[in-house]
């Protein structure tokens, strides 16, 4: 039986067991629950969840991705990452090291490159960077600053005992295959005398212009140091150091980076911001048009749990995962530093980086793409401690991201909320009657090298489908799947009139479990809901995203509004979604089946439409493309 044939006999056993608009209600309750022998199966299954095109450790545990960057010598970009290389649990962190030519397909060293072996770094080499440098006259030279960690636990919840997170620096002068420690280490000892932090880690080096404006101490080259950590019962920040180009062991303390208050949290598009930061990174990002803003994009943690419990929030995975969260702001120079203590910048407009199970995101520019890249740590916490031991590894890195300086122009109105209330969004009067505004906000992209993982796919591809509750409609909207490492591409035109629209990935061959993602124009929400495995094995709760679509006047004075468009990657265990390139969710997807079996594309009226005599699409599918067998 051919794949064609074998997806028409499937949509027809789907559609004469259900119609559209009630199976997006019952999906989450109805055909969820396992019984033990499913349960069994997902455990003796477990090895086959392995992300073919993703960074996994060797075996063993792994979290933040560190030392990001290409070294023009060699012509490889390297990817460290945390990993305890002698078990499954956090412990013992060590640099794992994976290179590359392309940032689609990495080889990933069977050894850490640097263990805790010294006194100042004996509970852990912490996060950091990797720098190219001049080290005694040979350019080729790489230079690894990390938090050296002589002391544990250390947490934002605990009080902070000095000596516990110092900097130190490691050279490698054979393009990153042997470290030697310095024996000026540690070249900070701590944080700075007078401050009480929360904690004080995960150095990150970038050049700065906005330093020279309010510290002039700072070097002319404007390269600073960040390190992420907190201002004790005051507020979340970064501490920032102007850093010698010539000599990277020495910094100069020059004060902190902002000063938002404890839980800053603007409005539900913008995030909670916690009490303390993680793994900061400080960028100058610009537009087409020559438009600039700086952007820090940090792991918060300390969030605040949701303010009302009720049915729907009991629901959503982020209430079972660790208070944390992967934020981004704009900042401005405050002009306020001069060796003060006062904040170097100022809060402008922020978002979410991603709103599912991704944290630690670490970047670097890309001279050869010219564009800044970025990397994430996609958790396994999602999964009980014992099916995470079976399986023998722990969680991953994710796809490289671009992000840039988006800038939208003539946009009118949001689907529904006031631009005013969008606090992700810097929304500019383009006139003094304020009819029509250039929005600014943080664009983030999947690498357009990733297309590499198409060669040798099945393609599949669907345009101009009308989707409504009609079974006629819906019928021929089907693309069929036969593995489970997929890409998808859609576009939708979403009617006023439309409720909510997406598409059904099949776990089984019924539709009677199945990953559902759509967007909900009313309450301008994006939702992931993904199937029930277990009630206390497997975190299965929905994930959300604030999200909405702009209209936009054109030259005539005509409104039009932009498409939905979807962008997904299914890695076996791993799922991420990009949403109009400014909303992006992460999530994992336990599900026992070897393979995804179809995507069905749907959409629902709003209920003031379903009586409707000729009923009209409440969406139309512009176009869907699917690479089916993605492989390095």
């Amino acid at each position: 039986m051919s794949v064609l044939t074998s997806a028409l006999d499937l949509k027809a056993r789907v559609f004469q067991e259900r119609s559209l608009p009630s199976a997006l209600e019952n999906r989450a309750e109805a055909g969820t629950s396992t019984t033990l022998g499913h349960q069994k199966e997902f455990a003796e299954n477990i090895s086959q969840r392995r992300p073919s095109f993703h960074v996994t450790a060797p075996h063993g545990w792994m979290n933040d991705p560190c030392g990001l960057g290409y070294d023009p010598a060699t012509g490889i970009y390297h990817l460290f990452f945390q990993w305890n290389p002698h078990g499954n649990v956090w412990g013992n962190i060590s640099w794992g090291h994976a290179t590359s030519t392309d940032l689609v397909s990495w080889e990933v060293l069977s050894q850490p490159a640097l263990t805790p072996s010294a006194e100042y770094d004996r509970c852990g080499v912490f996060t950091g960077c990797v720098r190219p440098t001049d080290i005694h006259g040979n350019p080729g030279a790489l230079t690894a600053v990390y938090t050296s960690v002589g002391r544990l636990p250390i947490h934002y919840t605990l009080p902070y005992v000095r000596g516990s997170e110092s900097l130190s620096i490691a050279v490698s002068q054979d393009g990153g295959m042997r470290w030697e420690r310095q024996d000026c280490n540690p070249i900070l000892k701590g944080p700075p005398q007078h401050v009480k932090v929360t904690g004080w880690r995960d150095p990150c080096i970038t050049v700065w212009t906005g330093a020279q404006q309010t510290a002039p101490e700072t070097s002319r080259s404007g390269l600073c140091g960040f390190i992420s950590g907190g201002i004790a019962a005051q507020t979340p920040t970064v501490f920032v150091y102007s850093v010698n180009p010539k000599n990277l062991t020495e910094w100069q303390y020059i004060g902190p980076l902002v000063d938002i208050g404890l839980n800053f949290r603007p409005s539900r598009w913008s995030g909670d911001f916690g009490v303390n930061w993680e793994v900061s990174n400080l960028m100058t990002l610009c537009d087409s048009g020559g438009v600039s803003r700086d952007f820090v994009i940090m792991g918060a943690e300390g969030r605040l749990p949701s303010q009302s419990i009720g049915e729907v929030e009991s629901r959503d995975a982020l209430d079972k995962r660790a208070a944390r969260s992967q934020l981004w702001m704009s900042v401005k120079p405050s002009g306020e530093g001069n060796g003060t203590d006062k904040a170097l910048a100022t809060h402008v407009f922020s978002g979410i980086f991603d709103h599912g199970c991704y944290y630690a995101a670490n970047s670097f520019w890309d001279p050869k793409a010219s564009r800044q890249i970025v990397y994430g740590w996609i958790t396994e916490e999602d999964l009980s401690d014992d099916l995470r031991h079976r399986q023998g590894w722990s969680s991953l890195i994710s796809l490289p991201r671009l992000v840039r300086l988006m800038t939208l122009y003539h946009v009118k109105k949001a689907r529904n909320s006031p631009l005013d209330s969008i606090t992700s969004i810097e929304a500019i009067p383009e006139s003094p009657e304020a009819v029509d505004f250039t929005v600014h906000t943080l664009g983030v992209s999947t690498d357009p090298r990733l297309e590499h993982l198409r060669q040798g796919a099945q393609t599949g591809h669907l345009a101009d489908a009308l989707l409504s509750s009609s079974l006629a409609a819906a019928f021929g909207n089907f693309l069929p799947l036969a593995t489970s490492c997929w890409e998808l591409d859609a576009e939708f035109l979403v009617g006023q009139s439309c409720a909510r629209v997406g598409f059904d990935i099949a776990h089984t061959s019924d539709f009677k479990q199945c990953t559902t993602l759509c967007w909900d124009s009313r309450d301008e929400t994006f939702i992931i809901h993904r199937p029930h495995i277990d009630d206390t094995a497997i975190n299965h709760g929905r994930e959300s995203a604030p999200h909405t679509l702009f209209t936009f006047a054109n030259e005539h004075g005509e409104e039009t509004e932009e498409p939905l468009r979807i962008r997904a990657f299914f890695d076996k265990s791993v799922l991420e979604v990009f949403v109009n390139d400014r909303t992006a969710i992460s999530t994992r997807i336990y599900h026992p089946a070897d393979r995804c079996f179809g995507l069905q594309f749907w959409a629902e009226p709003c209920e003031s439409r379903l009586n409707d005599q000729i009923p009209s699409p409440a969406a139309v599918l512009l176009r869907a493309d699917t690479w089916d067998g993605l492989r390095v």
